[in-house]
């Protein structure tokens, strides 16, 4: 195997303060390394950026002022174990498309994986979509980009020696990547885009644009910027490129372990030194530190903010710290520096800056904002912080969300339970193999009817979503779906689940038809204890009427008002005279929420339920050969991530009482989180969710189930704050 290159100052000290305060007019910690050499390639089978030479000079130019030699090739006969044993790092600069064969592929994977370096710069992430490895190496695919324009970046990393000269923001004008999926858990982000300061970002607010991660014993670094021809002029770029290069190569050491996967229901932590913005503070190298550095030179009234931890349902706070100065107190605000005070942990010296304690608090006060640490005490330095841990008591119940509720389908059927196949056929498919869906089913083509074996499993993954309720498909009195409802209710309630229902667009269905159904439904399991009854909406049951616009005099209502929330498909409120509630079913829409405001609004003006629905995506091509229905891309979870933050964003989703997720299992449709098989039959070109939420294989194929649960959690933390 390679051995890794790190080079290794004669003081560690003095290669942390190098990192922590290089700038553009500093040499590099690097230069007091050996020399060495660099290989930049940028060979393109697709689009060629016009940027690619003054790349190459800005990288040579670098090389020649910090002690590394660049050559520059766009032979892909470079890449031989041999040959690349004589470089600390490759660049790909702004390569595009298939670049390499496989002899090459597996030249470059062996040097990294053994030691070496690689670089991406801006393209370098539109390259090699035929060879899976690569999108772990670079760290995420290209998905699209809007026009160049202006945007804000956020320094996630303050120590690193790419972003360590950089301020809390800095606004500059580039060509702005969207990606396949977002690569923050199995990297270390160190610049992340503003979305809301530019127009086309599509990866849902959380938006990293700058990374790095080791890659088995080598080192990976990847920058989206690099676009523009004026991008290797800037005097902070070029040193966000050359601290790249360094860490790479391994001319400096850099921490760039995966981070924190983002809020989690069960608590946050975080390095106090990955501040977005703060006042007086600095990061400080500690040897004994987590990630070699803590939150330091802290004086009374300094603070340091944390954009990417919401204080929301935070119940405590924990914090490791040292002090070889006065100490002092930390006090936890939300929002800003000034914010609400939510507790306070006093800190004591401790003897030694490299000496380190916890030290916690509750949170008494409940939180609605960004976490803020604001630090008081005497004269002189205080304490430093290293690690903190936000704690959160999860706001579901044990028995999940009443308020998330899941579309369910029970109208699937195998010849040895049904005497034929129902439903997977859909599409002039020939199951077990061939089934009418893009995606396959875990369990595979399953039988409504095997309630010990398939419907078991449903409920027990249903509970695993967060969510608590049901909602039943339901095609009439006497239909297949009615004669399967009472054994369905029977495994919802062995998992503390709930059923409402979801009355289809049967044959002759009338507003009279359907209180009567109301009534037959209520009569035949209202007793039962899974039959799901709103407590906050004077203990009612649900019925979600599907087109319930084909339908239009609804009068009959009236007559259920008071026992039933009947909802409405619709955000036309001028169609929603005598319902109860609101909701839209359309799994695409979500991604633009048109109406939503307006219908949250009214609903909450006049008494409603307002319950819009999310979807992981819509793909139906298998089932509806030639429909012209447009889709909707999971894009490995973003989608489902925007639909949901539009939901809950006051401005777009307008306030809900319930969210409905389109769907658990309605396959056809291609909007399932029931998990898809990560290794369908072969031959009928299936989706998977491999790479959703950065999970592959098996891991993912429960990824939304686990997102969903996320989201659940989220969703009543902002009930909580509005009751």
């Amino acid at each position: 195997m390679r051995r890794s290159r790190i080079r290794r100052l004669a003081c560690a000290v003095a290669l942390a303060l190098g990192a922590a305060f290089l700038s553009p007019g500093v040499q590099s910690a690097a230069a007091a390394a050996d020399p060495y050499q660099v290989l930049v390639f940028s060979k393109t089978a697709g689009f060629r950026h016009d940027s690619i030479p003054a790349g190459i000079a800005a990288l040579q130019e670098l090389g020649a002022d910090n002690e590394f030699t660049v050559t520059a090739t766009e032979d892909a006969t470079a890449f031989t174990p041999q040959n690349l044993a004589t470089y600390e790092a490759v660049v790909f600069l702004s390569t595009t498309g298939d670049v390499l064969d496989d002899t090459q592929q597996s030249a470059l994977k062996g040097y990294v994986d053994g030691g070496g370096g690689f670089v991406g710069v801006h393209a370098a992430a539109d390259t090699e979509y035929d060879w899976p490895e690569y999108e772990d190496l670079v760290g995420a695919w290209f998905q699209s980009h809007p026009a160049i324009q202006e945007a804000r970046l956020t320094t996630e990393d303050h120590v690193h020696p790419a972003t360590a000269h950089l301020d809390d923001t800095w606004t500059r004008t580039d060509e702005w990547y969207n990606y396949r999926s977002n690569p923050r858990d199995s990297v270390h982000v160190l610049q992340s885009l503003d979305e809301s300061s530019y127009s086309g970002g599509e990866m849902g607010g959380d938006h990293p644009i700058t990374w790095c991660h080791q890659q088995q014993e080598g080192r990976s670094f990847y920058t989206g910027l690099g676009h523009t021809i004026e991008s290797f002029a800037d005097p902070d770029f070029r040193q966000l490129l050359l601290g790249g290069v360094q860490y790479a190569a391994g001319a400096v050491e850099a921490d760039c372990s995966a981070d924190d996967p983002g809020p989690d229901p069960g608590g946050d932590s975080a390095e106090a030194e990955a501040y977005t913005s703060g006042s007086g503070v600095e990061a400080a190298p500690h040897a004994a530190a987590s990630g070699g550095a803590t939150l330091g030179y802290i004086d009374d009234g300094d603070w340091a903010g944390y954009a990417s931890l919401d204080t929301t349902g935070a119940t405590a706070f924990t914090a490791t710290v040292s002090s070889a100065g006065a100490g002092g107190t930390i006090e936890v605000r939300s929002g800003s520096a000034t914010g609400p005070l939510l507790g306070s942990a006093d800190v004591a010296p401790t003897g030694g800056w490299e000496t380190f304690t916890d030290v916690t608090t509750s949170l008494a006060a409940a939180g609605t904002g960004p976490l803020f640490l604001r630090f008081t005490g005497g004269a002189g330095a205080l304490f430093d912080v290293d690690r903190f841990t936000l704690t959160r008591t999860p706001a579901t119940e044990a028995e999940g969300s009443s308020n998330v509720h899941l579309f369910y389908y029970p109208w699937y059927g195998t010849p040895e339970e049904s005497g034929s196949w129902r439903h997977w056929q859909q599409g002039g498919h020939t199951p077990p193999d061939s089934i009418g869906a893009d995606l396959y089913p875990k369990l595979g083509p399953y039988d409504s009817g095997d309630i010990a074996g398939a419907v078991d499993q449903h409920m027990e993954w249903v509970e695993r979503s967060g969510a608590g309720v049901i909602v039943y498909s339901w095609w009439g009195q006497g239909g297949y779906e009615d004669g399967l409802a009472g054994d369905v209710l029977d495994a919802a309630a062995r998992h503390g689940i709930e059923v409402a229902w979801h009355i289809e667009p049967y044959g002759d269905r009338t507003a009279a038809s359907v209180v009567d159904d109301i009534a037959y439904l209520e009569g035949k399991f209202g007793d039962h204890p899974a039959f799901y009854r709103d407590a906050a909406n004077g203990d009612r049951n649900a019925y979600y009427i599907f087109e319930s616009l084909k339908i239009q005099d609804w009068s009959a209502l009236d007559a259920v008002k008071d026992t039933a929330i009947v909802l409405a498909q619709t955000t036309d409120t001028t169609k929603v005279d005598h319902f109860g509630g609101i909701y839209t079913y359309d799994g695409i829409a979500g991604a633009t929420a048109p109406g939503w405001k307006q219908a949250g609004e009214y609903a909450k003006a006049n008494g409603l339920v307002w319950a819009p629905s999310v979807a992981p995506g819509y793909v139906d091509d298998r089932a509806v050969p030639g429909n012209t229905t447009p889709t909707l891309g999971r894009e490995d979870g973003a989608s489902y991530d925007l639909e949901w933050t539009n939901a809950l964003d006051p401005a777009i989703g307008g306030d809900p009482t319930w969210v409905s997720v389109t769907s658990f299992n309605e396959w056809h449709e291609g909007s399932s989180i029931e998990p898809a098989s990560s290794s369908p039959p072969p031959g009928h070109g299936y989706e998977t969710f491999d790479g959703a939420y950065g999970k592959t294989g098996e891991a993912a194929e429960t990824a939304y189930l686990d997102r969903t649960a996320y989201w659940a959690d989220r969703f009543e933390q902002q009930l909580r704050q509005r009751r």
